[in-house]
């Protein structure tokens, strides 16, 4: 059955086996928190590495028995997120989740040759899952924080990620609304081209088990009356699952507008690498990071 809101992650988590996660400089409350609670649930076993005299110090804080952790020493923002890549490549964790180290060191880790986790020729994109007030069901949708441009190939990735997290969350055959400026094919706007091309790869089975539609304004992807109105029919007007957003701009506002003005909870990570990799942002709540960790786990 398809979770429809994001608490039942965790209830679906509890039913599978537990993975492991190693965060990259735990060094702050609100990772630590968020990992904590994940523990306690029972669905991870945690690896944080980061100085541990200030790891124990933040649980202290907080009440939290740091002895439930594996505790690995590297006091350095950069060595740390290189040896929690590291801890993955040697099989000692499951998923990695970034901490207070930075965006750029995170990523640099992750990307590096030697260290890192990539696989080769793979395209790392970013999914985010949410949970809106506004709509009847959980929208998944990328990519808001790592590819600003995608052409073809990228879209291609984006696209197969967003249908295998839609499938991991119950969904069997998800509904994939390639948005646009507008649901005609203009040669003027190359982001209806994409979609046209998509939707047609789609028609010829090069995506499995999912709908495919595309250009679709977001108006006529989500809502049933307005894809009526505009005489939008098939499997994916107004009741899209997934949303490929067709540049960066357009995917980050919508994600901070759904959070900051629509009351929208969400968890998001990275696909692409040789194992899910949550990066979420310093300033995120310990909600966001929960609810993340609980994706990149059920992913792993």
């Amino acid at each position: 059955m398809a979770i429809r809101k994001l608490n039942q992650l965790f209830t679906e988590l509890k039913s599978k086996s537990k993975k492991r996660l190693v965060a990259a400089y735990a060094n702050d409350a609100h990772t630590i928190e968020a990992v904590n609670k994940a523990v306690e649930m029972g669905i991870i076993d945690a690896t944080l590495v980061g100085d541990i005299e200030t790891i124990k110090k933040v649980c202290a804080q907080e009440n939290i028995d740091s002895s439930k952790f594996e505790l690995v020493q590297e006091a350095d923002p950069q060595k740390a997120a290189h040896k929690a890549c590291m801890l993955i490549n040697e099989k000692k964790g499951d998923f990695i989740m970034k901490g207070l180290v930075s965006t750029e060191q995170y990523m640099r880790a992750l990307l590096n040759k030697e260290t890192g986790l990539m696989v080769p020729k793979s395209i790392l994109s970013h999914v985010t899952v949410m949970e809106s007030p506004a709509y009847h069901k959980l929208l998944i949708f990328g990519d808001v924080a790592i590819i600003p441009s995608p052409e073809m190939p990228e879209k291609i990735a984006i696209t197969n990620y967003l249908i295998k997290t839609a499938q991991s969350l119950g969904i069997e055959k998800p509904k994939v609304a390639i948005l646009a400026a507008s649901e005609q094919v203009s040669l003027k706007m190359q982001a209806t081209i994409d979609a046209a091309v998509l939707s047609k790869m789609s028609d010829r089975g090069q995506f499995t088990n999912a709908f495919i539609d595309g250009p679709l304004a977001l108006d006529v992807a989500i809502d049933k009356e307005s894809a009526e109105i505009k005489k939008l029919r098939g499997n994916v007007a107004g009741d899209a699952d997934c949303l490929v957003f067709p540049n960066i701009e357009a995917g980050n506002v919508f994600y901070k507008t759904n959070t900051k003005l629509a009351g929208g909870i969400l968890g998001a990570m990275v696909l692409g690498a040789r194992v899910p990799a949550v990066l979420s942002s310093r300033g995120d709540s310990v909600e966001t990071k929960l609810i993340s960790i609980g994706l990149a786990a059920l992913q792993a």
